[in-house]
């Protein structure tokens, strides 16, 4: 009998559980989107605006034998997910891959799911930040700085400054890695206020062009004309809420085994940014705990009991390009972190921002 896998999120995770199911089951992927949205190319995408049809591969070519529903999860229970437009979808097994939400530009406005109005609001901001001289970045974690290093790469003459509350730049990494970020930071001529805050964001709508002036805690004035919001990560599991399938943490997060089943079900799994794990949330984790959870599905398809375990990561990793030529990392190695080279990141990430593996995800 051939048995339903359906997984709920086509994001780095959830389209890779998909497609490497595809031949072991009918495979059914459930996705309000249009198109996988690979957000590491977000950025350049917005300031590099003939590049930007590169940032997106249509859920068309992903699959061979499963299927694609273009609507979002309203509902799941263990035996299946009901759809926001009321359609039902009974599965024997479930994958739960909804990631997270990020204010735009660094992930699609929540409303945008097709790639032409995707696409759209990237061409009408790119108008806007081009005719900006001075930008402020709200915001000194990985996407507020691979910002500013896309800025700086099309338009190096523009002003960028960065405010955020923490008195370091990629805290918990080595020391080597945020010395060099700060050398790459100071030679793009990128101004840093750190640990201060603004008392209100300002009036001005994000990514909309206008004069904004803005007084630090430190009481520092910063004055712009635009400016970009580059924190807030939201959890995707309000479709989740009702605890028809589990109760969700205080931080709605899903409890899962270290076999990543939710909690009380052999046969429900969940991945990436949704889970209750301590691994950060990027693309890479993600789709490690997607490797874990094909494995574990084989095994039960076949008769045999799961063995696949999540194990905490020894060491922190990281790619942050700052533009296509620079930029720091961390890479795990037998003997611990190393620091990466900007070649390294250039090389592994910086010159396509992944393009190349998501074309080949996706047939293209």
């Amino acid at each position: 009998m051939n048995r339903t896998v359906a997984v709920v999120g086509g994001g780095y995770g959830g389209s890779l559980v998909a497609k490497e199911l595809d031949a072991d089951a009918n495979v059914i992927l459930i996705d309000p989107r249009e198109a996988f949205v690979n957000a590491a190319a977000s950025l350049r995408a917005l300031t590099q605006p003939d590049w930007a049809p590169s940032a997106f591969f249509s859920f068309d070519t992903l699959l061979h034998r499963g299927r694609v529903i273009r609507d979002r999860a309203a509902s799941v229970d263990p035996n299946g997910v009901t759809l926001a437009s009321g359609a039902r979808v009974e599965a024997d097994y479930l994958v739960l891959a909804t990631g997270s939400g990020y204010p735009y530009p660094a992930k699609p406005n929540d409303g945008a799911t097709g790639i032409a109005e995707q696409l759209g609001d990237l061409r009408e901001t790119h108008k806007e930040l081009a005719g900006a001289h001075r930008v402020l970045i709200l915001g000194a974690g990985p996407v507020g700085l691979e910002l500013a290093g896309e800025i700086k790469q099309v338009w190096p003459d523009k002003q960028v400054a960065i405010v955020d509350r923490t008195d370091r730049l990629l805290p918990g990494f080595l020391p080597q890695v945020q010395a060099d970020l700060r050398r790459q930071l100071d030679r793009l001529g990128i101004e840093l206020h750190l640990g201060t805050g603004l008392s209100a964001l300002p009036a001005i709508e994000a990514g909309r062009a206008g004069r904004v002036a803005v007084t630090t805690e430190h009481g520092d004035q910063i004055v712009a004309d635009i400016w970009f919001r580059a924190f807030g990560v939201r959890i995707n599991t309000g479709y989740l809420a009702d605890g028809k399938l589990t109760p969700l943490t205080e931080q709605a997060a899903v409890p899962v085994t270290e076999r990543l089943n939710v909690a009380g079900y052999e046969r429900v799994y969940a991945i990436g940014d949704i889970t209750a794990l301590p691994d950060p949330k990027m693309a890479s984790y993600s789709m490690t705990h997607a490797e874990i959870v094909v494995r574990n599905i084989r095994s039960q398809l076949g008769g045999d009991q799961p063995d696949a375990v999540w194990s905490p990561a020894a060491e922190r990793r990281i790619l942050l390009p700052l533009g296509t030529h620079g930029g720091v990392g961390q890479l795990p190695t037998p003997e611990g972190a190393v620091a990466a080279t900007a070649q390294t990141v250039q090389e592994r990430k910086g010159a396509d921002l992944f393009t190349a593996r998501f074309a080949t995800r996706f047939g293209n």
